[in-house]
């Protein structure tokens, strides 16, 4: 069963849900991946929101641009954690999915990452997991410890080398 749910309401949300995708299967949690609108097709929304649950779903990643109300309409069926990632948009760069994913009422939290933050969504959502599943857990943190080591290696460079090598 999946463990994270992955929704956007168009297929041209794809490439930034797909990083979040990459994170998730870099990790080997399992999910599943919906393009359903809120807007257009509200029936099948909260169809899938409300039986998210009953699925195995314990997180729940929703992408949205513009108005962006799939994450909070997720937040406000599903009972556990939704991560929103806010579209990047031609019209108002984004700001406007931004505002409307964080600006939630009390009781309807949901956690939002930056604009096209996919990756860092998928890395939230595999956080999440990981506070009940120790092997995750181990994952993650030789995740932190790679990306640590990764930064100390091109702080060396830099001391070395000089920063004409990054350019």
């Amino acid at each position: 069963m999946a463990k994270v749910s992955i929704v956007m309401g168009s297929d041209s949300d794809m490439p930034v849900m797909a990083k979040a995708v990459e994170v998730l299967e870099k990790f080997g949690v399992d999910y599943e991946m919906r393009i359903i609108s809120a807007h257009r097709e509200p029936d099948v929304f909260f169809e899938y929101a409300k039986g998210a649950k009953d699925r195995g779903v314990q997180v729940i990643i929703a992408g949205a641009g513009k108005a962006a109300h799939l994450p909070g309409m997720c937040a406000a069926l599903f009972e556990g954690p939704v991560v929103g990632i806010p579209m990047k948009t031609s019209d108002l760069g984004g700001v406007d999915s931004l505002y409307s994913i964080v600006q939630m009422p009390t009781g309807v939290p949901v956690a939002t990452v930056a604009i096209n933050g996919g990756a860092n969504a998928g890395i939230l959502a595999v956080k999440m997991l990981a506070m009940a599943d120790s092997a995750l857990a181990s994952k993650l943190h030789d995740f932190i410890v790679e990306q640590k080591e990764s930064v100390e290696k091109k702080d060396g460079q830099l001391q070395a080398d000089g920063y004409k090598v990054f350019l």
